[in-house]
């Protein structure tokens, strides 16, 4: 269990160190699909992160949710760009309660150990 956690936080720096080296440069017009869809990938890999921990992953789940996290938070900001509303927000503070629960189970899991 340990081995794939670990694979998964390099796999997560190696990531994040890729993508700020790679010089893409993004429209503005696309941040609010950018932020709730890093807020659903953030929220979806904590998520399996704690269902690693609790020995209840299953990746079916992982990825249904993943993408059905990601279409419904996109499906929220370009409902909400058309309406004039910014319904994006509520994707973003959803999903930001959730990535602080799962860290915080997270957090506990790994101090009880």
């Amino acid at each position: 269990m340990w081995l794939g956690l670990w694979l998964t936080v390099i796999g997560i720096a190696a990531g994040v160190l890729i993508g700020l080296n790679m010089p893409v440069v993004l429209p503005h017009a696309y941040a609010k699909y950018l932020s709730v869809a890093a807020l659903a990938a953030l929220d979806s890999v904590f998520g399996g992160l704690r269902a690693a921990m609790e020995e209840h992953f299953d990746n079916t789940i992982f990825i249904t949710g993943f993408f059905s996290n990601a279409l419904l938070a996109a499906g929220l900001a370009f409902v909400g760009e058309r309406l004039g509303i910014d319904l994006y927000l509520a994707a973003v503070v959803a999903f930001g309660v959730r990535l602080f629960q799962n860290l915080a189970i997270i957090r506990r899991h790994l101090l009880k150990k």
